[in-house]
């Protein structure tokens, strides 16, 4: 069994579902969940299924490689990216290539980089008159979102989306798409 490892920003919703889709998996469970914020929603999630917490400062992040120690005693296979804000530093990549993957809420290479997440992206699709959107599931590098594609979801888009509509959209293929990408790639390793 491969043991996963969650970083997370935000309320976490999609780290409920992979959380959820790995409990009577035999494939891989959730061991570990990361964040960078002590108030982020996903680590109320992680408590409620018991699931053991981490909470990591930017300092220690990127000027030394701690949290590879602490993964290791979590035994940790496989990391997932589920809204996590920062950049993945270079000793993190190296030591987990091709076993790092994120999920970005428009289809990449577009509405991609720094600073193109969450609502950020949304808006931007709205204000471009797109008629589609979608989500990316992409291997990590040390570059925002330029990591080799896995999987993309599309969804068609109407004039008449606002934001919060196109991010409702988004969020339904990433909750309907996430869990199952990363159960295939752990299946395939």
């Amino acid at each position: 069994m491969k043991h996963i490892a969650i970083f997370a920003t935000g309320g976490g919703s999609n780290a409920q579902r992979i959380i959820e889709h790995f409990e009577n998996n035999d494939a891989a469970k959730v061991s570990l969940v990361i964040s960078n914020k002590k108030t982020a929603g996903v680590l109320e999630r992680a408590a409620v299924k018991n699931i053991p917490t981490l909470i990591i400062n930017r300092e220690e992040f990127y000027q030394t490689e701690n949290i590879l120690q602490k993964l290791d005693t979590f035994q940790i296979d496989f990391i997932v990216l589920a809204g996590f804000l920062w950049l993945m530093p270079t000793y993190m990549v190296k030591s987990y290539a091709n076993k790092v993957v994120n999920i970005h809420p428009a289809l990449l290479p577009r509405y991609g980089g720094k600073g193109m997440y969450g609502m950020n992206v949304h808006r931007a699709v709205h204000a471009a008159q797109e008629t589609e959107s979608g989500m990316t599931i992409h291997y990590v590098n040390e570059h925002y979102d330029e990591g080799g594609i896995i999987f993309q979801a599309k969804c068609s888009l109407q004039s008449t989306d606002s934001p919060d509509d196109i991010a409702k959209k988004v969020l339904q293929l990433e909750h309907q798409h996430y869990a199952q990408v990363i159960e295939d790639l752990i299946l395939e390793t």
